[in-house]
């Protein structure tokens, strides 16, 4: 069951990446431990670049970092040097083209480095996830009286530990000239557009990230190989256009679900460090189309 939540939620967070809106982003996110010295940051960027194949058929290639600080400041039965920094680095590799009229389909496969980094680059830092998916958009017709995109997906992740793909699904939908919603995953919202530069939503996502430890520690008894946080969020985002494409934007709220663990080589929960729910906080600018 355990490993299901995992892949559910790894899967989810590709989804994110898998619709290409955003064509660059630079976000820095931090979730402080409840009456605690601890806390996790992260800095993340990302750019994904599009060539015309032919008309309507895009070939996309991009690259998505991420730095993470496991600031452990209390007190622990082992060393925690060994996770003071992760680093999870993808190479996305992606091709879309329309199957008719009203349906497109993407292909993407993202090979990951995600690891701590503290010696020589193995196989058991290096992951394989992909995935392939079906989008109705329907937000350009002027005929239609509620624009709507359905995507429609099949995700397979390595992270997770899963050996088959699961199926993935979200739906947008612009009810008026000023309320939206998409319900799904990794992300629902209700939005509201204030004008054309600004909107506030309310939302309940996903975040979260697995690597593997390059020098396994004994923790009472039980080795631990890998280290990952899931987190369910709820809050409230706020975003300003400063241009038709490059957005400001800010996401705060609270967990309603975290979970920081080591796990042994089976993906078996060793050691929890923090798995009481706390404030969240994300924010960057985006260059999107």
């Amino acid at each position: 069951m355990k490993k299901l939540f995992l892949f559910v939620f790894f899967g989810m967070s590709f989804l994110v990446n898998a619709q290409l809106t955003d064509l660059a982003r630079l976000e820095y996110s931090f979730i402080p431990k409840n009456k605690s010295e601890d806390q996790y940051t992260r800095i993340r960027a990302l750019f994904n670049y599009p060539i015309e194949v032919k008309e309507g058929s895009y070939f996309v290639i991009g690259s998505e970092y991420n730095r993470i600080f496991l600031n452990l400041n209390d007190t622990y039965p082992f060393d925690t040097k060994f996770l003071e920094t992760i680093t999870v680095i993808d190479l996305n590799l992606a091709y879309t083209h329309k199957i008719n009229d009203i349906w497109r389909v993407a292909y993407k496969v993202t090979p990951r480095l995600a690891s701590t980094l503290n010696e020589k680059i193995t196989d058991k830092d290096l992951f394989i996830n992909g995935g392939i998916f079906f989008i109705k958009d329907r937000t350009k017709i002027t005929t239609v009286k509620k624009p709507y995109r359905l995507i429609l997906g099949l995700t397979y992740n390595t992270t997770a530990g899963i050996p088959f793909p699961l199926p993935l699904i979200s739906y947008f939908s612009q009810i008026n000239e000023n309320w939206s919603y998409t319900v799904g995953v990794p992300k629902m919202n209700l939005k509201y557009k204030f004008d054309e530069k600004k909107n506030l939503q309310a939302f309940v996502g996903l975040d979260g990230y697995f690597a593997h430890l390059q020098r396994p520690a004994t923790i009472q008894g039980n080795q631990v190989d890998n280290v990952s946080l899931s987190v369910v969020v709820a809050g409230f985002g706020y975003e300003y256009s400063l241009s038709k494409y490059l957005v400001l934007y800010t996401y705060a709220g609270y967990t309603l679900r975290l979970n920081n663990v080591l796990r042994n080589a089976d993906r078996e929960n060793v050691f929890t460090l923090d798995d009481v729910n706390s404030f969240y906080l994300r924010t960057g600018i985006k260059f999107r189309i």
